[in-house]
């Protein structure tokens, strides 16, 4: 049994979203690398695959990779290294630095407290947290159809491929991805209509009820309490420089 599974889901969102909003205003490398530290000394506790979560962080840092390239050469400030007639700067490396640690902490923390919860769970949890209804429903359809749509998906190519269809640079392929995606949609739509009165045939009245009532106990606050002061302890070493 992982630790991180047994804290209330709603405690594990709250204090991801709140670990978010510290990290965001942290600015001092040494307290950036803290925060980060601490997402690594959770991710045991939540039963998450070391290499999973690794090539996570990765896809997350191929979107960012291009904006740390070129931050060294947008940002004014003392000469590091001059190519082409670009010059970059000192202090554009360590806004890129900042910025992906930055990103890196926030991304883990949010894998190992919220990545970690099932679908279905992050949404009653979320439900509890007044979070909209519409919004929570969504998320939880959402979880649960898209294994059928990706089914309906391949039945689709599949058809295509039996009448010999092969992808290429041209209108016709274009126009029949068209139709394959335009006709997905419909095949959605039918399906969600479907799936609505069958469940108001069965007394659905706009709620998912919850067989695991959540309850706070001690683990819970104790992890409250460490947290709380691990991030108190961040905003008071950046506000008061004691870092620099």
């Amino acid at each position: 049994m992982f630790w991180v599974t047994s804290i209330d889901p709603r405690v594990r969102i709250i204090l991801a979203l709140l670990f978010s909003l510290v990290v965001v205003s942290l600015k001092a490398l040494p307290l950036l690398l803290v925060a980060f530290a601490m997402g690594l000394l959770i991710l045991p506790g939540s039963g998450l695959s070391w290499q999973l979560t690794l090539k996570r962080m990765l896809a997350m840092d191929g979107f960012i990779l291009l904006m740390l390239i070129m931050l060294p050469f947008t940002v004014a400030g003392d000469f590091w290294f001059s190519i082409a007639g670009f010059t970059a700067t000192w202090q554009g490396l360590w806004r890129a630095v900042e910025i992906a640690l930055k990103a890196n902490a926030i991304v883990l923390m949010l894998l190992t407290l919220v990545g970690s919860m099932e679908s279905v769970t992050l949404g009653h949890a979320l439900g509890k947290l007044r979070v909209s209804r519409s919004l929570v429903h969504l998320l939880l359809f959402t979880v649960r159809y898209v294994e059928v749509l990706k089914e309906e998906y391949q039945r689709l190519r599949q058809a295509m491929q039996a009448r010999a269809f092969r992808p290429g640079n041209n209108w016709h392929t274009y126009r029949s991805f068209g139709y394959l995606f335009g006709m997905l949609l419909v095949r959605a739509m039918e399906r969600s209509e479907r799936v609505m009165e069958a469940m108001q045939c069965r007394g659905f009245n706009g709620q998912l009820p919850m067989l695991a009532q959540l309850r706070m106990g001690l683990m819970d606050w104790v992890f409250i309490s460490v947290m709380l002061a691990a991030l108190g302890g961040l905003m008071y070493l950046e506000i008061y420089r004691v870092i620099i």
